[in-house]
């Protein structure tokens, strides 16, 4: 609907956003549970399962399709939002608000997604059990040194963060130029950050599976990983649509959720980065001294 205002069967004007009916909702649901049961597929119990009927499961076709069809339902469903905020202008400031609260809970929502991880690491690095030597971190891991790689990893993220707010005061004042350049930097850095996660993990020294450690460690930092490269796919579509002018001063609330997405993961980088590399995996803690069955066995002696 054209302008600003929108109007009800009635007539009258209103300054809600109304959403046509529309598709992809409904395919976006169909194409998320084929991607679940292809996933059930490829379960160890149920190939197992299978193996011992003497079905074996091909490479991971099914899995594949279901990511494809997703990324097919974002891009042609988000294609209509854009529609909607830039050809329509029916993202009105009462609808804009909307969409303000949405992302803010849905970065709630991730943040405490990633308060259990961080639960998980802090149960077993503050009461390490017998398995471990009530030590951690555990006598067996090489940890990743905080103050080489990781460290310059902080950098390059907080380097992005502050690009990003480049960006966004560039967007603030018009200039479309700058907005463009500093998001192509930001991009960079968030590609440049994930190139040497992937380092990283090629050269740790213990594996996912080699204990609790191990487990904590690319749970926590593997999903910020993740979110590291969905916050850069979305950097990069905001950088598209700047260079296409979508962004004015007064209406860019799909760059600004795009910088909030960036903060956050910036933040939870940091937090990452002080408790699971360098107190969680250098300075640790020993609990050998005064844990009561290492009492009892030493008096027992």
């Amino acid at each position: 609907m054209a302008g600003n205002i929108e109007y009800t069967t009635t007539g009258k004007p209103h300054p809600y956003h109304l959403v046509r009916p529309n598709i992809w909702p409904l395919i976006s649901a169909f194409a998320g549970g084929f991607f679940a049961t292809m996933m059930l597929m490829y379960f160890p119990g149920y190939r197992e399962a299978l193996a011992a009927g003497g079905t074996d499961l091909p490479f991971p076709w099914g899995p594949l399709l279901g990511v494809v069809a997703i990324l097919i339902c974002m891009f042609f469903w988000w294609k209509d939002v854009i529609y909607e905020s830039v050809v329509e202008k029916a993202h009105t400031k009462i609808a804009e608000l909307g969409l303000r609260f949405g992302m803010a809970l849905f970065i709630a929502s991730e943040v405490m997604f990633f308060v259990a991880f961080f639960w998980a690491f802090f149960s077993s690095a503050l009461f390490p059990g017998q398995a471990i030597g009530f030590v951690w971190p555990p006598a067996n891991i090489h940890t990743v040194p905080a103050f080489e790689l990781p460290f310059m990893m902080t950098m390059i993220l907080l380097l992005s963060g502050c690009t990003v707010t480049w960006a966004h005061h560039a967007v603030l004042h018009g200039d479309q130029k700058n907005a463009v350049k500093a998001l192509g930097v930001t991009v960079f850095l968030g590609l440049a950050f994930l190139c040497f996660q992937i380092y990283e993990y090629a050269h740790a020294h213990f594996g996912f599976t080699e204990g609790i450690f191990p487990s904590t460690f690319f749970m926590a930092t593997g999903f910020h990983g993740f979110h590291v490269f969905v916050g850069t796919i979305f950097l990069i579509v905001c950088w598209a649509r700047a260079a296409k002018g979508h962004f004015t001063a007064d209406r860019h609330f799909g760059f600004e959720a795009a910088a909030w997405y960036w903060h956050f993961v910036d933040v939870v980088w940091l937090f990452l980065f002080v408790a699971v590399y360098w107190w969680g995996g250098e300075i640790g803690m020993d609990h050998t001294a005064y844990h009561p069955a290492v009492e009892s066995a030493a008096a027992a002696h």
